[in-house]
C-alpha cells in the first residue's frame, strides 16, 4: 500500500528569522520551523540541551526510599542481588547498579533469567532459589516486576525484601514489593514519565550516590562512576526505543559522548568487533545497528548473563573472549532471522484473507522464540500493520509470542482487550510479550485484528510520510548538511530530517548491493547536480524504477558519507513516486496545512 507523502507546514517569515538569529543555513532552520520551533532562543535551548537538565532523582516515585533500603543493606554488609532482564535495556540496567554497588562496597551479585527456559520477569522457582541461598539478602529488580504480583507475594511470604524497579506498563493492581520504583507512579509527579529501565537504574544509582556522599551530591570517585554509567543508560534507552526526546535526549546526547572516553574492557572489545574502534564520534545508529544487536543475541540466544559479564568484568582476555562469543551468537541470529522472515512472508501469502486483516498474528512451530521479536519488526514494517508472532511448542500445547506495533497503535491495551485468549502477556504501547494455548491462536487472530480495525477509520492503520521540506539537491551541500548533525541524537519520536526534491532524474541505471541483492544503489540528478542515494532492503527497486523511465519525486534523509577521509553527502531514500503523483501530494499538502507558504 503505497504511503501518502505529508508536507509539514512551513512560515518563511520563521524560517527566515531563525536563519538569521541562529546563523545557519536554511535547510536546519525549515527542520527547526517544521517542528515547532519558531525563536532562536527555543531552538537553542533544544540544541544545546545541558547535562543539568535531568531531573533530581530524588522526584522519581519509590527512589527515595529504595535508595534508602540499599544504603541501609550494603552498611550492614548484606547480599544485595540484581535480578534483571534479558534484553539490552535489561543488561545495561543491571550493569549500571552492579558497578555503583560494586564501588560502594557492597556484596553484589546479579540473576539473570534464561529467556528459553525461564521467560520474561520475576519467576517464582528463582525468588525461592534465591532465598534458600540467602534468606537475609535484599532482592533489586530492573526493567522487570511491575506486574509480578504473584511473585511479590512470594517473597513476602518468604520475608525476602524485594524492590521492583520497572518502566513497562502497570495493571490495575500493583505487586505488594517492599517497595516500588516506576516514573507513572503517583501520576503526574515525575516530569518525564518515558525512561526505559536502564534510565531508571541510572536515577537510583544516581540517588544511591548521593546518599553515600553528604546526602546531596555524590563523591568525587563516584561522579566518575556516573559518567560512565550514563554511557550505559544510553545504550539501553537506545535499544529500548523509548522516545528520543526530553530526557531520553539528554542521557543518550551525553552517554554517546562519554563512551569513547570511559569504556570497560568490554565495551572497548564490542566496538572493536562492531567495526567502531576508530570511531571520532558515536550516533545512535551505531549503538542501534552495531552494539544492540549484538548484547540482544546473547538474551534471545540464551546467554544473557555473559552479555553482564562483558559489561562488568575488568578482566582483558575475558572482555575478548566474550566480544568475540556475541559477534558469533549476532551473526547465528542474523541466520535464524532470515529464516523465520522468509517462513512469515510465505505463511501471509498463503493465507489471502490475512491479506487484508487489520493485524497479522503468525505461528511456526521451527521459530525460534529468541529471535522472534526482531522479525515481528521486520514484518511490521513489511506489510504495514501491527505484528504478533509466535513461537510453538508442539509438545506443550503452547507459544510464546513477540508484539511490535505500527502507525502508534497501542498494543497493550489491544492485548488487555484479548486478555482472555492468553495465557499471561505483558510489554508496553510498542512492544509487548505473552503465552498462548495453541488451541486460542485462530481465536486470538480474530480478536486482535477486530481491535485494531476498530481504532482505525478505513479499517487499518495508516502512517503518512511526513516530510520536513521540499528542497532542491543544490541545497544540500556539505555544510547544511553537517550542521543537520546538531538536531541529534535521532530515534523513536525524534527521526532525522526527512526531505522531498521533485523533478529528480536517474544518472546511470539503479544497481542491487549487499548480501542477497537486498539493497538499492542509485545516482541522481536535478538540475546539474548528481548525487548517490541508497535504500536499504529495498533492492526490488531497481527494476521499477528503471523500468518507469520518466522523472520522479523522491523522498529521502540526507547525511554525511566517509571513505577514506573524504566526506560526501549521501541520501537514503525512504520512498519514490512517479513525478505526476510526487507534484499531486505536494500541491494537496500546500493546499491543505501551508497557507503561508
Amino acid at each position: 500500500m503505497p504511503r501518502p507523502w505529508q508536507f509539514a507546514p512551513h512560515d518563511r517569515g520563521i524560517i527566515t528569522r531563525l536563519t538569521r538569529e541562529m546563523q545557519c543555513s536554511p535547510l536546519l532552520a525549515q527542520v527547526l520551523a517544521s517542528r515547532g520551533y519558531e525563536s532562536g532562543d527555543e531552538a537553542n535551548a533544544f540544541l544545546v540541551a545541558k547535562i543539568g537538565d535531568l531531573h533530581d532523582p530524588g522526584l522519581l516515585p519509590g527512589v527515595s526510599e529504595a535508595a534508602d533500603r540499599i544504603v541501609s543493606a550494603v552498611k550492614a554488609g548484606r547480599r544485595v542481588t540484581i535480578y534483571g532482564d534479558y534484553d539490552v535495556d535489561g543488561v545495561t540496567s543491571t550493569s549500571i547498579l552492579w558497578h555503583c554497588l560494586q564501588l560502594s562496597g557492597a556484596k553484589v551479585d546479579y540473576y539473570i533469567p534464561c529467556r528459553l527456559e525461564e521467560g520474561y520477569g520475576l519467576n517464582l522457582d528463582a525468588l525461592r532459589t534465591l532465598h534458600e541461598e540467602d534468606p537475609e539478602r535484599l532482592v533489586i529488580t530492573v526493567d522487570c516486576g511491575i506486574c509480578s504480583t504473584e511473585e511479590a507475594d512470594l517473597a513476602a511470604q518468604l520475608g525476602l525484601e524485594l524492590i521492583i524497579t520497572d518502566h513497562h506498563t502497570m495493571d490495575d493492581e500493583l505487586p505488594r514489593a517492599a517497595c516500588l520504583v516506576h516514573p507513572r507512579l503517583e501520576e503526574g509527579a515525575y516530569p518525564f514519565p518515558d525512561l526505559c529501565g536502564a534510565g531508571v537504574a541510572f536515577k537510583l544509582a544516581w540517588a544511591i550516590c548521593q546518599r553515600l556522599g553528604d546526602g546531596g551530591k555524590a563523591s568525587p570517585r563516584m561522579r566518575e562512576y556516573l559518567k560512565f554509567a550514563v554511557g550505559l543508560a544510553a545504550i539501553g534507552t537506545i535499544a529500548d526505543v523509548v522516545p528520543l526526546v526530553g530526557e531520553n535526549r539528554i542521557i543518550v546526547r551525553y552517554g554517546l559522548a562519554t563512551l569513547l572516553e570511559k569504556c570497560t574492557p568490554g565495551l572497548t572489545f564490542l566496538m572493536q568487533v562492531a567495526g567502531m574502534q576508530r570511531a571520532k564520534s558515536l550516533t545512535a545508529e551505531d549503538i542501534a545497528f552495531g552494539i544492540g544487536p549484538r548484547i540482544n543475541a546473547a538474551g534471545r540466544l540464551g546467554q544473557a548473563r555473559l552479555a553482564v559479564e562483558l559489561f562488568t568484568t575488568d578482566n582483558e582476555t575475558r572482555a575478548a573472549q566474550l566480544a568475540q562469543y556475541v559477534d558469533r551468537l549476532n551473526k547465528d541470529r542474523q541466520t535464524v532471522e532470515r529464516k523465520i522472515f522468509r517462513q512469515a512472508k510465505e505463511l501471509v501469502e498463503e493465507n489471502e484473507d490475512w491479506q487484508d486483516a487489520a493485524a497479522l498474528v503468525l505461528a511456526h512451530p521451527e521459530w525460534h522464540p529468541g529471535v522472534i521479536g526482531i522479525v515481528a519488526s521486520r514484518v511490521c514494517e513489511r506489510f504495514e500493520r501491527p505484528t504478533v508472532m509466535i513461537a510453538l511448542n508442539d509438545e506443550e500445547g503452547v507459544g510464546q509470542g513477540s508484539a511490535r506495533t505500527y502507525a502508534d497503535f497501542d498494543l497493550h491495551t489491544a492485548l488487555t482487550a484479548c486478555r482472555d485468549r492468553l495465557l499471561t502477556f505483558g510489554g508496553h504501547k510498542a512492544a509487548a510479550g505473552l503465552r498462548i494455548s495453541k488451541s486460542e491462536i485462530d481465536a486470538f487472530r480474530e480478536e486482535f485484528a477486530r481491535q485494531v480495525a476498530s481504532s482505525h477509520q478505513n479499517g487499518r492503520p495508516e502512517v503518512p510520510l511526513r516530510i520536513d521540506a521540499e528542497v532542491s539537491l543544490n541545497d544540500l551541500n556539505h555544510r547544511a548538511v553537517k550542521e543537520l548533525e546538531h538536531l541529534g541524537p535521532f530515534g523513536c519520536k525524534h527521526r532525522r530530517p526527512v526531505f522531498a526534491a521533485t523533478g529528480v532524474e536517474l544518472a546511470e541505471p539503479p544497481k542491487r548491493m549487499g548480501g542477497g541483492d537486498r539493497h538499492l544503489s542509485l545516482r541522481v540528478k536535478q538540475h546539474n547536480k548528481v548525487l548517490r542515494a541508497v535504500a536499504f532492503g529495498k533492492g526490488d527497486w531497481a527494476e521499477e524504477l528503471e523500468a518507469h523511465g520518466g522523472p520522479i519525486s523522491i523522498c529521502f534523509s540526507a547525511g554525511l558519507n566517509s571513505y577514506r577521509g573524504y566526506e560526501s553527502v549521501e541520501l537514503q531514500l525512504i520512498d519514490w513516486q512517479a513525478e505526476a503523483a510526487g507534484r499531486n501530494a505536494k500541491s494537496a499538502a500546500t493546499a491543505v496545512t501551508s497557507p503561508t507558504a
